[in-house]
Formats: C-alpha cells, structure tokens, sequence
C-alpha cells in the first residue's frame, strides 16, 4: 500500500505529510491510517508521528530471506532420462512423475538436453510413427539449454524462467571429469517457486 511505503520510507512522518505526499486531505487517510494501525503495519507515536509495525518489519525480514534464498536449498530431485530413450518412454515418464519437461542426460549425469511437453506435443500430433523416435531427435540440446547452479539466489532463476520463457530449469555443477560439460544435480521449477512464495506469504501474515 501507498501509505505503508511512505512510511518505510520517510518515517518518522505525520499523517498531514502523508496526506499532504498523498495529495489528500487529512480526514481522508484518517481511517486508513487508524486501519493499518490496528493491522500492525504501521505505529504511531503522538507528536513524532509514524512508522513502519511490527508486522511491516517481519515483512521486510521474510522478503529479504526470500532474495537471499539458493537454489541449492529448494531444488528438487532431478527427473532424467536417457538420449536413446523414445518419445513414448519420454510421454509415458512425463506422467508417471507428473513433471512438465524432461532432463536427458548421459550414464554419468552429463546434461545432454532437456525435452518438454511442448516438444513431444510438436513430435507427436498428427505423427503416430514419432513415439519410436529417440529423444535425441527431438529435445534441445545442452549448448541452448538454460540452467541453475546451486548458488544462485531463487530469483536470479526465476528471472531465467520468465526470460526464456520455461516452465524448470536442470540444477547443474561443473562436471568431475573437467571436460567442460555439466553434472545434473537437481532442478528448479515455477511450482517449486510457487510453493515458496505462498508459504512465505502465509508465514508473514500469520
């Protein structure tokens, strides 16, 4: 909210000056600033004026846990399968684990690609002949693929997702062989962040 902002940033600051910044009337805010008084998102003090609540303050510590918070700490278990595998090992996978995209990776967890719903939908509409079809054939391969390394923050892969427009993200180290490829350790998806998000903001207004 405008006032709870002005606060955070201004505070000490009377209601006149809020409403004054506001370009309101006093009497106008009186009953929000009584609101959020009570809520605990703001406090008052009379002749200094307001500032930020208790509840305002556990806001701001949960948002800045949650900037704070790595990838390696939330990353799911990685669902993989192999390049020789077919399309219809891939669909059938793809429901068994309730996943939205696959990661293909080699014997020794060298990322190779990933495949997604939308790629076996592509393969598969209108092509009965496509389910003997490798994954190899079909999936992005790992020099296009966008991924996660466990020390990144949260939000630094979810602003992969959105910017690339994918549903996951393979979680990847560097591989022990040191031949330049990646190891998959995990992966991270919107509905991991999802998950977060709600809990925290359940945990803030509790």
């Amino acid at each position: 909210m405008e006032i709870v902002r002005l606060v955070k940033q201004h505070a000490p600051i009377t209601g006149e000056q809020i409403a004054e910044t506001l370009r309101l009337s006093r009497p106008t805010i009186r009953s929000d600033l009584a609101l959020l008084v009570m809520l605990g998102h703001l406090d008052a003090k009379p002749k200094v004026g307001y500032f930020p609540g208790q509840a305002a303050a556990q806001e701001d510590k949960g948002s800045a846990a949650f900037a704070e918070m790595k990838v390696k700490d939330v990353q799911a278990l990685p669902v993989i399968i192999r390049e020789t595998a077919t399309v219809h090992d891939a669909v059938v996978t793809l429901f068994m684990e309730n996943v939205g995209s696959l990661i293909v990776a080699d014997e020794s967890n060298a990322l190779a690609g990933v495949i997604s719903r939308k790629d076996l939908l592509k393969v598969t509409l209108g092509n009965p002949a496509a389910s003997t079809m490798p994954v190899g054939l079909v999936m992005t391969r790992h020099p296009n693929v966008v991924v996660a390394l466990p020390d990144e923050t949260v939000l630094e892969a979810g602003r992969k997702m959105i910017h690339h427009q994918v549903d996951s993200l393979p979680v990847v180290v560097r591989h022990p062989d040191d031949s330049g490829k990646w190891e998959v350790v995990g992966r991270i998806t919107k509905t991991t962040m999802t998950k977060l998000l709600v809990g925290w903001t359940g945990a803030v207004e509790s």
